[in-house]
């Protein structure tokens, strides 16, 4: 069994996705409820597999102030995700960037608590679903170290059934990072389909159209965050410079 580490943020406008917030018709306040909504998407993709659910929430101490608790804002956004008869397992990351707070996890699970494999998963990959999260385990029986990229060098996904060098390895292109501090270890490397991972305007560009074309065409889209860019109108339409978002109606609330 892989167990699936979610790294999960709570969802406060300007520490979540402010990126976005910079290059979309989306405000903070927008980018913090889309990251809800994919957050969503993701702990239940994630729990519907085949593979045990692991929540890692940011620190109070990294997050921004706030009169709730880090850990409190995930635990509700998790709670509403989940069905009444799933539970999910909560810990804090520990670490003083990404690539160590990853590494920390995964040495942890192979290490300590004798896990088959581990992956570590962003919050921000509405399109990861059970199947290939599943697949991915399939290919962990194989090969070490599976890697899901994104656009721009990014990935979706990376599982271990052994640990790398952490320090850096999410140094960008990461996909690349990744697999050369695989090889450098001696282990074999698998990759899953390219997905997309959401942190800029760029990024919605791919996805709002997949999600559309998916819906029309009555394929599976991920709920929460489909249904949110729906309320919003969010299409991509031809602009001066190219594809650009719009929006087509404003959402009443």
């Amino acid at each position: 069994m892989t167990v699936i580490a979610v790294f999960a943020d709570p969802p406060r406008p300007g520490l979540v996705l402010p990126e976005l917030a910079e290059s979309s018709p989306l405000s903070e306040e927008e980018a913090a409820d889309l990251y809800a909504a994919m957050l969503k998407d993701t702990v239940r993709a994630a729990e519907r597999s085949g593979g045990e659910l692991l929540v890692n929430y940011r620190d109070e101490e990294s997050a921004d102030a706030s009169d709730r608790s880090a850990e409190a804002e995930v635990r509700a956004l998790v709670t509403d995700a989940l069905s009444d008869h799933d539970e999910a397992r909560f810990e804090v990351q520990v670490g003083s960037t990404f690539a160590a707070r990853a590494g920390n996890t995964v040495s942890h699970l192979l290490g300590e608590e004798d896990a088959q494999s581990a992956a570590v998963v962003p919050g921000t990959a509405p399109m990861l679903t059970r199947k290939e999260i599943d697949s991915a385990a399939m290919k962990l029986r194989r090969n070490e170290v599976v890697l899901g990229p994104s656009e721009r060098g990014r990935v979706h996904f990376a599982g271990f059934t052994d640990t790398i060098d952490f320090e850096g390895a999410y140094a960008s292109p990461a996909v690349e990072t990744l697999t050369d501090r695989a090889v450098d270890a001696g282990h074999e490397v698998g990759f899953l389909p390219t997905e997309t991972r959401v942190a800029t305007g760029t990024d919605l560009l791919s996805l709002v159209p997949e999600l559309n074309a998916r819906a029309a065409a009555g394929r599976i889209v991920p709920e929460h965050t489909a249904t949110l860019l729906r309320e919003w109108g969010l299409r991509v339409a031809d602009g001066d410079a190219g594809p650009e978002l719009v929006r087509t109606q404003t959402d009443s609330s």
